[in-house]
């Protein structure tokens, strides 16, 4: 029951859930077609208005009744009935009123028809039956799980009419039964028929609710398995990738140790600064990219053990405010790069300024592994159109298919290609027209609400 004495049906009052089309079925477009203006006519018969929320089906059904009534008016002559006249026919038009309120009180539609139809036969009847008053809204009691009532109702005016009409008129029992029994087995029918559709919405909403939640269980099993998968990734990177990378930076950290603040002496007629200095720089920059690298992986690790942050930890990390870092460790480490900006730089959105960077530093890294030793890589971003161009080349000795590093790389390509698809963009990637290997993507400056870089 709902607040206010409102009763609040299963499904209000609307088909019942899962029962309808059957799946599988072939619904034809033309029928659909034709059946749209009916759907829209019959939605607005069920909509409710004003305040008591009285539909125009209610009103409908409600005029129905009393055509019903009217016409057992008429008939409805005999021992201690009132004259057929005007008032005969507003009281019978008066007691199928409370009708246009069933939608929101069946219950008390009831008792109002039974309490105006015990005063109608009290001070002013025609000997009509109850039953073309009563069987709607016994229909809706049932329906609406008022049991008791619907079944009371009906059954004390029968018992009561039975009795009244045999002391009265001592018609016998076959012509009682003759009267009598049509109204029961309409009342009857009409408690089995509520009973039997709220049965029916509850299986149906029992139903419904049963593969919701096995749906919900479904999705709590597989988002556990993610998560365990998650989590065994990030202990295999720990101890694989990032035990490496720290031993890699402490190596790094002890060799400059022992190579000391200052240049060694020329020993054989050779001078040692340049070497020292070439040395030196060669472990800074193994030094902070280790440790620059150790630290993103810290920061995935936690990412993938706890899936709660505000966004990623590489999106943190990883922009384009680091290219001039990146340039020069891999400058250091033996590729010299240039860099140019062509337009108007734009700010990028946090998963394009991630996706930008990540694809610059993959192929400033295959040009260390796979360009050669004197390669040098030019980049070359543009902003235009609300996308930024992204254009890396080498003069190196270019891909090769027997090479089996190069094989390797197809996977650094293949990410590159997942980031900017992830962001909007589009990659290509393949031979330099003038030789080495060209990289080229375009990222959009403000990357899709829903779409986060990997």
């Amino acid at each position: 029951m709902a607040p206010g004495g409102r009763f609040a049906y299963l499904d209000g009052r609307g088909p019942a859930a899962g029962i309808g089309q059957a799946e599988g079925c072939v619904v034809m477009p033309e029928a659909t077609a034709a059946g749209r203006p009916t759907a829209r006519v019959a939605a607005w018969l069920a909509r409710p208005h004003g305040r008591f929320g009285i539909r125009w089906i209610d009103v409908a059904a409600t005029l129905v009744v009393i055509g019903l009534i009217e016409i057992e008016v008429v008939t409805g002559y005999g021992p201690g009935a009132s004259r057929l006249d005007w008032q005969a026919y507003l009281l019978g038009a008066v007691l199928a009123l409370p009708i246009v309120l069933r939608r929101n009180w069946p219950l008390g539609v009831l008792v109002a028809c039974s309490v105006l139809l015990f005063f109608y036969y009290t001070f002013d009847r025609r000997n009509i039956s109850p039953a073309p008053l009563l069987v709607l809204p016994t229909y809706d009691a049932a329906l609406a799980g008022f049991m008791v009532a619907a079944i009371a109702i009906p059954a004390a005016y029968m018992l009561v009419g039975l009795f009244v009409v045999d002391l009265t008129t001592h018609i016998g029992v076959v012509a009682l039964a003759s009267d009598f029994l049509p109204s029961i087995a309409v009342l009857g029918t009409a408690i089995a028929l509520g009973a039997l559709v709220r049965s029916r919405r509850a299986l149906a909403a029992e139903t419904a609710g049963r593969l919701r939640l096995a749906e919900e269980e479904r999705e709590a099993e597989g988002a556990r398995r993610v998560a365990e998968e998650r989590l065994r990734i990030a202990r295999e990177l720990h101890d694989t990738v990032a035990h490496s990378m720290a031993t890699i930076t402490v190596q790094a950290a002890s060799a400059l140790h022992l190579l000391g603040p200052g240049p060694r002496p020329a020993t054989s007629g050779q001078a040692g600064q340049p070497i020292d200095d070439n040395l030196r720089s060669a472990l800074t920059a193994i030094r902070e990219t280790s440790k620059a690298a150790l630290t993103e992986m810290r920061g995935t690790l936690g990412q993938l053990r706890h899936d709660a942050a505000d966004e990623p930890a590489g999106q943190r990390a990883g922009g384009l405010d680091r290219l001039p870092a990146l340039c020069a460790a891999v400058t250091s480490a033996g590729a010299p790069v240039s860099c140019h900006t062509e337009g108007q730089p734009q700010p990028l959105s946090p998963a394009a300024d991630h996706a930008a960077y990540r694809i610059l530093q993959e192929s400033l890294t295959n040009v260390l592994r796979h360009a050669g030793p004197d390669a040098q890589a030019c980049i070359v971003l543009r902003y235009a159109d609300g996308a930024l161009a992204i254009r890396v080349t080498d003069d190196g000795v270019g891909p090769s298919a027997g090479d089996p590093a190069s094989a390797g790389s197809a996977h650094g390509l293949t990410g590159m290609a997942e980031r900017a698809a992830a962001v909007g963009g589009e990659f290509h990637a393949g031979a330099g027209p003038a030789g080495g290997f060209e990289v080229v993507a375009r990222l959009p400056v403000a990357a899709p609400a829903a779409v986060t870089a990997p």
